[in-house]
């Protein structure tokens, strides 16, 4: 099929326009920056512009929409028109182009209220009690994507939970950065379980559900490795990889959580250059139980993850000796 990929210029992104080239695919990837994916189309753009979105889509039988605002901090205008705004924009000229098929590449914090996670499905979307800017858009853009459900135009909705892989400049280059200079400290026991998705398993799912969408639309899934671990040891293995001392020092938790709504009271006022170092959701995610049932997920899209996450920081390690 002619499939438009979103956000093509992205870690994943970029992982699952290759993953659909290697399926077969003919692929047009859309994003404000080359892509550079090869065998692949680049159209320049953005999803807020009604001409380029309607140029993007023209004669695409299937989109992937991964292109969004993912932040911890910004203006809330700017999730809304990103976000929410995009998703209702590409999702119109999508069908107004014939595509059949549309996979959203959603968030698991579409569903978190700040409490644990132990073993749950994917849970409906919920706006109201997400917690932040991106996973409050994320929430009512999953909401619109599958609401948009109808015969002749598939929606499935695709979660993959913390996805990293070599040559990831968001989660893997923050934590590494911050524990190269000693500011990266333990929340609490760093006893909580976390799953964590590597980049082509995650692209993988997507593909698969692209694939699946006929038989599975109109539902979400969470993705990940069904690997959990100890937050400590994850982060420790990270720092391994990149050659770094893992963190000793920890922090309560609750002092964590009011520090970061006092650094989200000062960004408000006063953006700094980069994210804040600690928010309220960053601090819930890197204290409280977060991983998923799999089941569904693997029966439904007929897919398993290939790199366990041994492997994955193994390859890790490797990109960092380069």
């Amino acid at each position: 099929m002619r499939v438009l990929v979103t956000g093509a210029s992205g870690l994943l992104g970029g992982a699952v326009a290759r993953a659909l080239l290697d399926a077969g695919h003919d692929v047009r990837c859309f994003q404000r920056r080359r892509a550079g994916i090869a065998g692949a189309d680049d159209v320049l753009g953005s999803i807020t512009a009604p001409a380029a979105v309607a140029a993007a889509t023209a004669g695409m039988e299937g989109v992937v929409h991964l292109a969004a605002k993912v932040s911890l901090a910004g203006s809330a205008a700017d999730f809304d028109a990103i976000n929410i705004g995009g998703t209702r924009r590409l999702l119109a000229a999508a069908k107004e182009a014939g595509a059949t098929k549309f996979v959203f590449v959603s968030s698991p914090s579409v569903a978190h209220s700040g409490l644990s996670i132990v073993g749950s499905d994917a849970e409906a979307a919920d706006p109201v009690r997400a917690r932040g800017d991106y996973a409050r858009t994320k929430a009512e853009a999953e909401l619109l994507a599958l609401g948009a459900d109808a015969p002749g135009f598939a929606v499935v909705a695709v979660r993959p939970h913390l996805v990293w892989g070599p040559g990831d400049t968001q989660l893997i280059a923050r934590i590494v950065d911050r524990a190269r200079v000693g500011r990266l400290p333990l929340l609490g026991s760093g006893a909580a379980l976390i799953d964590t998705t590597y980049v082509d398993n995650a692209a993988s799912a997507i593909a698969a559900a692209f694939e699946r969408a006929d038989a599975v639309h109109g539902n979400a899934y969470a993705v990940t490795n069904g690997e959990p671990r100890p937050i400590a040891e994850l982060l420790a293995d990270i720092c391994r990889a990149a050659g770094v001392r893992p963190p000793v020092h920890r922090v309560p938790a609750g002092l964590a959580r009011t520090a970061g709504a006092a650094v989200e009271a000062v960004w408000a006022i006063r953006p700094g250059a980069d994210e804040p170092p600690m928010t309220r959701f960053l601090a819930e995610q890197l204290s409280t139980a977060h991983w998923f049932d799999q089941r569904r997920t693997r029966s439904d899209l007929q897919w398993r993850p290939a790199v366990s996450l041994d492997e994955g920081f193994a390859r890790l390690a490797q990109s960092y000796a380069r």
